[in-house]
C-alpha cells in the first residue's frame, strides 16, 4: 500500500467484505421490457431488476461492523434516548454544533429548518439547489436561485458560489427578501464538485453584512473536507476531521442527510448553535418528524449515525472514497464517455449533449442515456438536467453515483463496458417525451412517464 499522509492516497480498498447480497444480471429482452412498464423512468424499475445500482449514494452503502453493532445498542425509549444523546455528542464533536434536531432524513431537516426561516416572496440564494432543496423553498413560497461559478471560472473548487452572482441579485431585489444564503458541500447539482474553504469564509462574510441566516447543506462535508486537503494549500498539513470543523465553523446551522457521509441507511438532521433558532426548529420537527429526541428514527439508527459521523473523518475512509469515484471516472473517460472532469466526491457526471448532438433539449437527453445504460447493462443512474430540473440552463448531466463501500473493481468495468455499448449505438438513439407528470415540477424526475419520440410520433400518426 502506497499511502502518503499529506495527501491521503492509497492503491488498495481500506476495507474487506463481512456480508454480501447476491445479484443478477436480466437477460436484454428482459430489461427492455421492465424500460418500458418503468414508463422510461428508472425510479419506476424493481430493484431485483437492476444488476449495478448508481441511482444515488443516499443510504445504499455498507455499513461498518461497528455500526452493525451499535444497532443492538440502540435505546428506543420515545423520550430522552441515550441513542440520540450519543448522536448529539458526535455531531458536537465531529462538526461543532450544540444543537440537534434529528429528522427522518435530509429533506426532513429541510422541512424542518426552511419551513422556520423562509418565507413567501422570498428569495434563497445557493450555490447550486439541489432538487429537495429546490422543492423546500418553493413550497415555502420563496425563489429559489442558483449562484455556481461560471464555465469560464474553472478551479479545483467548481463547486464554489459566484459572489458576484449572488450581489447582483441581491442589490437587484434588495437584502430585506433574503433571508438565508446556503452553501452545499459538494455541490452535487455541479457535478459533485466541491467548495473551498476560503470560499465558505466569503460567503460567510456576505451572509453577515444582509444579515441572512448562513446555512450549509454538509450532506458531504467529510468527502469536501478531503478535496481541501489534497487542493487547499492553507491545509496541507490538517487532518480531514480538523478541515470538516474549521469548515462548518462559518454556518449558523446545517443541514445533513445521514444516508451521505454519515454513512447509515436512514436518518438526518438539522444543527445549530443559536438557541432561539433551536427552539423554533424543535417545534417544528415536533409536528413533522417526531419527539425531539428521536425524530422519526428509531433509536438504533441514531445509533449507527452516530459511529457513521466518526468514520466518515477519518483519511483511511474518505480518501478511499473519492479516489474510487476517480476510478469510476476514469474508466468511463477512456471508454469514450464526455465526463465532467475534475471528478467531484460522490459521483461521476457524464454530459448527454455532447453525446446524443442530434437529440435537442426538449427530448431529454439525459434521460435517454439513463435508459441505455440499464438496457446495455442494467445499470441505474439519474438525469440531473433538463429532465429533473425544468426551465433551467444546467447541462444535461447523468450522474453515476456510487454507494459506500459497496462496489468494488469488477463493477466499475462492467459500467465502462456498458458505456462503451451505448456509445457504439449513439447516432442511432432517439429522445424521449413526457407523457405522464405530476403536479410539482420541482419533483417531476421522481415519478413521471415518457416514451421514445418515434413511439410518440406513431401514436398521433394513427
Amino acid at each position: 500500500m502506497n499511502s502518503s499522509p499529506d495527501r491521503g492516497r492509497q492503491t488498495v480498498r481500506s476495507y474487506k467484505a463481512k456480508a454480501v447480497e447476491p445479484i443478477s444480471l436480466l437477460a436484454k429482452p428482459d430489461r427492455e421490457s421492465a424500460l418500458e412498464t418503468a414508463g422510461y423512468n428508472v425510479f419506476n424499475l424493481q430493484s431485483k431488476d437492476v444488476y449495478m445500482d448508481l441511482l444515488t449514494d443516499s443510504g445504499t452503502g455498507t455499513m461498518s461492523d461497528r455500526q452493525w453493532a451499535a444497532l443492538q445498542q440502540g435505546d428506543e425509549s420515545y423520550a430522552g434516548s441515550r441513542s440520540f444523546q450519543r448522536l448529539q455528542k458526535s455531531v458536537q464533536d465531529v462538526m461543532g454544533f450544540e444543537h440537534v434536531v434529528p429528522t427522518h432524513q435530509g429533506r426532513g431537516a429541510e422541512n424542518v429548518l426552511y419551513g422556520v426561516l423562509v418565507s413567501e416572496g422570498e428569495t434563497v440564494l445557493n450555490n447550486t439547489h439541489f432538487d429537495t432543496t429546490r422543492a423546500h423553498i418553493a413550497a415555502q413560497g420563496a425563489d429559489p436561485v442558483d449562484c455556481p461559478l461560471t464555465t469560464s471560472a474553472s478551479t479545483r473548487f467548481n463547486g464554489d458560489m459566484d459572489l458576484d452572482r449572488a450581489r447582483n441579485t441581491v442589490d437587484k431585489i434588495g437584502h430585506e427578501l433574503v433571508p438565508v444564503i446556503v452553501l452545499t458541500i459538494t455541490n452535487n447539482s455541479m457535478a459533485g464538485q466541491p467548495v473551498s474553504i476560503q470560499n465558505t469564509r466569503d460567503v460567510a462574510a456576505f451572509a453577515a453584512e444582509i444579515n441572512a441566516t448562513f446555512v450549509i447543506d454538509a450532506c458531504r462535508f467529510a468527502e469536501n473536507a478531503a478535496f481541501v486537503k489534497r487542493h487547499e494549500d492553507e491545509f496541507t498539513d490538517a487532518t480531514v476531521a480538523e478541515i470538516a470543523r474549521e469548515q462548518l465553523s462559518y454556518a449558523d446551522a446545517i443541514t445533513m442527510s445521514g444516508k451521505k457521509d454519515a454513512l447509515a441507511n436512514i436518518g438526518g438532521f438539522a444543527a445549530m448553535n443559536d438557541r432561539t433558532l433551536f427552539e423554533r426548529a424543535k417545534q417544528r420537527a415536533t409536528l413533522y418528524e417526531g419527539f425531539p429526541t428521536y425524530g422519526g428514527l428509531a433509536g438504533r439508527d441514531l445509533h449507527a449515525m452516530a459511529v457513521g459521523l466518526r468514520e466518515a473523518v477519518t483519511s483511511e475512509y474518505v480518501f478511499d472514497r473519492i479516489d474510487q469515484v476517480a476510478e469510476l471516472g476514469g474508466l468511463l473517460r477512456n471508454a469514450g464517455l464526455p465526463v465532467y472532469e475534475p471528478f467531484g466526491g460522490h459521483a461521476v457526471y457524464a454530459n448527454a449533449n455532447e453525446l446524443y448532438h442530434h437529440i435537442p433539449r426538449s427530448e431529454f437527453p439525459g434521460q435517454r442515456l439513463v435508459c441505455e445504460l440499464y438496457r446495455e447493462g442494467g445499470v441505474r443512474t439519474v438525469e440531473l438536467g433538463q429532465f429533473a430540473f425544468p426551465g433551467t440552463d444546467r447541462p444535461d448531466f447523468v450522474r453515476f453515483a456510487l454507494p459506500r463501500r459497496t462496489y468494488f473493481r469488477e463493477h466499475l468495468e462492467h459500467v465502462a463496458q456498458t458505456a462503451r455499448r451505448v456509445i457504439s449505438a449513439a447516432d442511432s438513439t432517439v429522445g424521449l417525451t413526457v407523457t405522464e407528470t405530476p403536479g410539482m415540477p420541482e419533483l417531476r424526475h421522481f415519478s413521471a412517464r415518457l416514451e421514445p419520440v418515434s413511439n410518440a410520433v406513431e401514436s398521433t400518426a394513427d
